[in-house]
């Protein structure tokens, strides 16, 4: 089953007459940003919604991908009439919908690891260049790895950001 989507403005003539907006995004990309009265119910631990008797939800995530790709877990999981928010988050605040920021809270895990992992084969092809041809080889460890968690699923480098003092804090405020 797909779900029919809808652009912000009609999303939020829907939530004014009852409709409920769920966040599919993880805890981490909730706690940061959001939607003032959406409910959180992270994709990766949707089971099924909680409608509190409304008829009508509006899935959410960022930009609409992971809604879309989800479609029918997210249907059989809403029980009644269901959307998808077109464009997400981005789409909301583009049409000058209000979104709650909390800066306080760290970067989304994935782009902590975009930026560490940049950051890494940046400096490895810097210094293969200046200092020895050897430090390639760093580079090629944090490609090897990054490919394993594609593959995989499972990402030794966001495992090592999870641990680190700026995410200990955000997740326990979050537990």
């Amino acid at each position: 089953m797909s779900l029919q989507v809808i652009d912000a403005t009609r999303a939020k003539r829907l939530i004014d007459e009852g409709a409920i907006l769920v966040d599919i995004r993880e805890a981490d990309e909730h706690a940061r940003e959001r939607v003032p009265g959406a409910r959180h119910q992270a994709m990766s631990k949707l089971a099924k919604v909680d409608t509190g008797g409304a008829k009508t939800v509006i899935f959410h995530c960022k930009s609409g991908a992971r809604t879309a790709a989800n479609a029918p877990r997210l249907a059989a999981a809403a029980g009644c009439e269901a959307y998808i928010l077109e464009g997400g988050i981005d789409a909301w605040k583009k049409a000058g919908l209000p979104v709650l920021t909390d800066r306080r809270q760290p970067l989304e895990m994935m782009r902590q690891v975009q930026i560490a992992a940049g950051s890494l084969v940046l400096l490895g092809v810097a210094l293969s260049i200046w200092v020895a041809p050897a430090f390639l080889g760093l580079s090629a460890f944090v490609g090897a790895g990054l490919v394993f968690a594609g593959v995989s699923g499972w990402c030794g480098m966001a495992r090592l950001l999870a641990v680190m003092p700026w995410n200990r804090a955000a997740r326990a405020a979050l537990a």
